[in-house]
């Protein structure tokens, strides 16, 4: 049951406590024994609170630990690219942040996987038929909007 107290023992304490405290001072003597086990409580919940915190700190250093030994075989594994694209080759707000990364010297760009450089690429120009369905300029007012053929073969204008 309570505190692996059995019913009758508890019930012969609770006697013996009103003989010798007296039915009178009982009141008084229950609350201090509640904020006794109050204040016991609150300082053995701060205890595990901090023993928890501990052990979550100690965990994460570990992981963090495990984290940076993995990190290194990466890097020794697939060590950075040596040099950055040329400047030059770039738009012109890269070309000023490849500038700005080779002039630190901790910077080393992650090299691209063969597989990604074939979807990388940009097209010259928009083929015909997608500029035909470009948004135009915002018509005047009173202006009509100018009949365009369907999307929809043998659908007629839109």
């Amino acid at each position: 049951m309570f505190l692996d107290i059995a019913p009758s023992e508890f019930l012969l304490t609770a006697v013996v406590a009103v003989v010798v405290i007296g039915p009178k001072d009982m009141p008084r003597a229950m609350r201090g024994v509640g904020r006794w086990i109050a204040k016991v409580r609150r300082v053995s919940g701060h205890f595990r609170s901090g023993i928890e915190t501990m052990i979550r700190e100690a965990e994460m250093e570990d992981m963090e630990k495990k984290w940076r030994e993995q990190n290194e075989a990466i890097m020794k594994t697939h060590p950075p690219a040596a040099t950055l694209a040329e400047p030059a080759a770039l738009p012109a707000g890269d070309a000023a942040v490849a500038q700005a990364m080779a002039a630190d010297p901790g910077y080393a760009p992650m090299p691209q996987p063969e597989h990604m450089a074939a979807d990388h690429v940009v097209a010259d120009a928009v083929p015909a038929e997608i500029a035909a369905h470009a948004p135009t300029a915002p018509l005047a007012e009173g202006e009509a909007k100018p009949a365009t053929a369907s999307p929809i073969p043998g659908a007629g204008p839109a």
